[in-house]
């Protein structure tokens, strides 16, 4: 019975007054993950928001957060440094545009160094 009234996921309807409506939830779309080869990833550096830290940012990401964090995991580990993977970028602690754009190359994706 709570899953029928969760009130949270229904903000922003509008009243019905219709007493058979059954308010549907609009699925979200999972999107397929693209080949590596068909990957268009930049490598960035970003300091907003960060009190001054460099982090390296690898943002175009197309697929799943599944294969988005397996990629995350595996560019920490090569680097050696701490970050995140969440909403299609990859954040590594630090500069390590160079080190990232040719380990992306080795696994097969098309990379560029954006700034």
């Amino acid at each position: 019975m709570m899953k029928d009234n969760d009130w949270k996921s229904r903000l922003g309807v509008v009243y019905s007054t219709d007493p058979d409506y059954q308010y549907r939830q609009e699925e979200a779309a999972v999107s397929e993950t693209l080949p590596p080869q068909r990957q268009q990833l930049r490598v960035g550096i970003d300091r907003r928001a960060r009190a001054g830290k460099q982090v390296t940012l690898v943002s175009g990401f197309v697929g799943n957060e599944d294969d988005l964090a397996e990629l995350g995991r595996t560019l920490k580990t090569r680097c050696g440094v701490g970050g995140s993977a969440k909403d299609g970028e990859i954040l590594i602690q630090g500069d390590h545009r160079d080190r990232v754009v040719q380990l992306l190359l080795q696994l097969g994706y098309k990379a560029k160094r954006a700034n």
